[in-house]
């Protein structure tokens, strides 16, 4: 269990949970703890780095597919793709500056500051699904993207080349905090000197004004899968952000933060939009589109870039296993182990494995359901965490570790929110909800839906009875 030691967390309220052991600015040791708050001796780290944190993840092909998908699946031109992905990707950057902000204030991970709008046990909902998609969910996505990479390079047989992907990602995921932004800071060099390189090549190779066929409500369908590729990352923000001192320039986290996700994910999406106008879409999504991809560039470039493709498939997953461990954590289970996250991120790694194995055949469809369901329960928990902020100001830490706090409202707004958009507003090869069935050229606004479904369950529950404003435990 972990203690509160009054030596090196004095900065912490009474009731606060503490990370034991010492961690530092070691790189080679393992980082104790779990989803507890990081006391002030222990935080380092500026503002600055958090571009290179949130820009290497996403050059890898996972980003340039959302792209890819916008022409080859949903019949865009290459403007309207642009449009549209600039919008889904601005909207998750400027979510990820303004959750990033409150890392260094309360000094635990994003999940753990979930519980204000959820309540202790009330959060399992969230972190539970945060624990799934991204410590599972994106960690086989990437895996996937990463593996047809290093087999179009290498020739290996594809289960060979997920394993190599697989353990590196988990052992850089297993040391923790520290080696994890060591490795997206000397990742982002290489990735972004390549990826420019072969964008301008491709970009070259265009053709905007190629003849499209436009499915019903293929630009909100591209804009919802944007979104949720880029709001995929909203839930992980303060984990990267928590070891910072609470006297950091905010501005200045929220800036890099944002920006860093916003350039990466807009400029790739396009560079595979692109990409789009000059192959087939059935190459585009077909068998290995990565090999589609790059058999655009001469041999030298299209081998650097399926090594950068594999690098960034490594740079997403590292943050994938680490912050689902966190959110495994942050959801209440108890495990008393000082290495506990640790521990958690290699069992997320051996599940995401066999996952990634299954889903080597037919990825395209797989992915775009995928994109379009985080978008579907990341916008309901954005919905009550920011109501919450906007009834709650400065509340006490306490009120994030006490047990016997609720805050209902929460899981039964995201709950319906959920419900109610997936129903009427869902459109994928899964399931089409009642609007669009009847309505193809609404596309996909369940996104949407859901964020103002929520708020106004949440809002209303608080205005009835009159609650939500408490920022300290009831004596």
């Amino acid at each position: 269990m972990t203690t509160r030691d009054q030596d090196v967390t004095h900065d912490a309220t009474a009731g606060v949970l503490v990370r034991e052991g010492s961690y530092g600015t070691s790189v080679i040791a393992v980082e104790p703890g779990g989803a507890e708050f990081i006391p002030l001796n222990e935080r380092h780290g500026r503002p600055l780095q958090l571009f290179w944190t949130w820009t290497s993840p996403n050059m890898e092909f996972a980003t340039i597919f959302v792209g890819v998908l916008a022409v080859a699946a949903f019949g865009l031109s290459l403007w309207e793709a642009a449009l549209a992905v600039i919008l889904g990707s601005g909207l998750g950057g400027i979510i990820q500056g303004v959750l990033s902000m409150r890392g260094p204030v309360y000094g635990v991970p994003q999940m753990v500051l979930s519980r204000f709008g959820f309540g202790y046990w009330g959060n399992a909902l969230p972190a539970g699904l945060m624990s799934v998609t991204a410590g599972i969910g994106w960690f086989a996505v990437n895996s996937i993207s990463g593996t047809f990479a290093l087999n179009v390079l290498t020739h290996m047989p594809l289960v060979l080349c997920l394993l190599i992907i697989v353990l590196v990602q988990v052992a850089v995921a297993f040391f923790g905090y520290n080696l994890v932004h060591l490795f997206e800071r000397y990742a982002f060099p290489v990735l972004a000197v390549i990826f420019v390189i072969a964008s301008v090549v491709i970009l070259s190779k265009a053709h905007p004004g190629a003849v499209h066929h436009t499915i019903p409500g293929g630009f909100l369908l591209t804009l919802g899968a944007s979104f949720g590729y880029a709001a995929g990352w909203n839930p992980y923000a303060s984990d990267y952000t928590r070891y910072m001192q609470p006297s950091v320039s905010k501005a200045a986290i929220a800036w890099w933060a944002g920006l860093g996700l916003f350039i990466s994910c807009a400029f790739l999406e396009i560079v595979g939009a692109a990409a789009a106008t000059v192959v087939s879409a059935n190459s585009a999504l077909g068998a290995n589109p990565t090999g589609a991809f790059t058999g655009l560039l001469a041999k030298p470039l299209a081998d650097l870039t399926l090594l950068c493709i594999a690098i960034g498939a490594v740079a997403a997953n590292v943050l994938n296993i680490y912050s689902g461990a966190l959110s495994f954590n942050a959801a209440g289970i108890k495990l008393p182990l000082s290495l506990r996250r640790a521990i958690v991120a290699l069992g997320f790694g051996a599940i995401g494995f066999f996952l990634a194995w299954g889903g080597l055949a037919n990825a395209g469809a797989k992915y775009e359901n995928f994109l379009l369901i985080i978008a579907y329960w990341i916008s309901p928990w954005l919905a009550v965490y920011f109501c919450d902020l906007l009834l709650r100001r400065n509340p006490d830490e306490s009120l994030l570790f006490s047990t016997k706090r609720t805050n209902w409202a929460g899981p039964v707004a995201m709950l319906v929110g959920m419900g109610v958009s997936i129903y009427l507003f869902s459109n994928q090869t899964e399931y089409v909800g009642l609007v669009p069935t009847h309505h193809p050229a609404f596309g996909d606004i369940t996104f949407e839906a859901g964020f103002l479904i929520t708020a106004a369950v949440y809002l209303g529950w608080h205005l009835l009875a009159k609650t939500g404003r408490e920022t300290h435990l009831a004596a």
